[in-house]
């Protein structure tokens, strides 16, 4: 059974760093996809980031390039992603989630998050909560 874990969330005064983490089991990571995605009150699921199954290729939405980073380690099961420069609309509930493709981080920003919210295929955990606020 697929399985992912966030965990790394909490408050965080604006311009501090946050670094999570999912951790994965179940399944053989190396064939999946990981993206990150967040979702505010009221707002919609949004993809913050994603990373291939070899993680040669990565993507970013615009309001995070240059302050986030994605990175896997697929011989330990886990998917991070680094957040510097917080600021107090990044917080939200963080999900990390996978789907079964190669590629599907080499799509453009507006494309991928949709490959995985429509998969019939893919899997989430459960959130954690980042608050970045003063």
């Amino acid at each position: 059974q697929l399985q992912l874990v966030e965990s790394g969330g909490g408050l965080v005064q604006p311009g501090g760093s946050l670094r999570l983490s999912c951790a994965t089991s179940g399944f053989t990571l190396d064939y999946f996809a990981i993206g990150w995605f967040r979702q505010a009150p009221g707002k919609e699921r949004e993809g913050v980031s994603c990373v291939d199954s070899s993680g040669g290729s990565t993507n970013y939405a615009d309001s995070v390039k240059g302050r986030f980073t994605i990175s896997r380690d697929n011989a330990k099961n886990t998917v991070n992603l680094q957040m510097n420069s917080l600021k107090p609309e990044d917080t939200a509930v963080y999900y990390c989630a996978a789907v079964p493709s190669s590629i599907a981080c080499t799509y453009s920003s507006d494309t991928w998050p949709r490959l995985f919210l429509g998969s019939d295929s893919g899997s989430w955990g459960q959130g954690t909560q980042v608050t970045v606020s003063s």
